[in-house]
């Protein structure tokens, strides 16, 4: 049975179906996850901040953020961050890090199989 979207927002549609198609083409559950998250109402996403990854991140991983990502908080490791949104001084704080802003869109063509990739919700 094909899954009904009740979202109004066109770019946010079109991720969540790039999302599930790979979760289903790779078998990659951590696709589904971040779909999961996405498709909940926008109040029950908390966004996270960037000295939340500085805590719970580890120099050069890669981190999925299923919503916003905010600028609060230093970060000085390297991160390839993909998440469906940025602050403009979140993407500034990540690539003076030396790291690396995706789109979630752009992250899963760049790791279709999702290996590697941890979910922060």
């Amino acid at each position: 049975m094909a899954h009904a979207f009740r979202k109004g927002n066109p770019e946010l549609l079109r991720v969540l179906v790039e999302l599930r198609r790979a979760a289903r083409a790779h078998h990659a559950p951590v696709w589904a996850s971040v779909a999961d998250r996405l498709e909940r109402s926008r109040h029950s996403l908390a966004p996270l901040n960037v000295g939340q990854l500085e805590r719970l991140a580890a120099a050069d991983e890669t981190i999925a953020v299923a919503g916003k990502l905010l600028s609060e908080g230093p970060l000085s490791k390297r991160l390839t961050v993909g998440a469906f949104s940025y602050s403009a001084q979140a993407r500034a704080k990540v690539h003076a890090a030396g790291g690396s802003a995706l789109t979630l869109g752009e992250l899963v063509k760049a790791r279709p199989d999702g290996k590697g990739v941890r979910f922060l919700a």
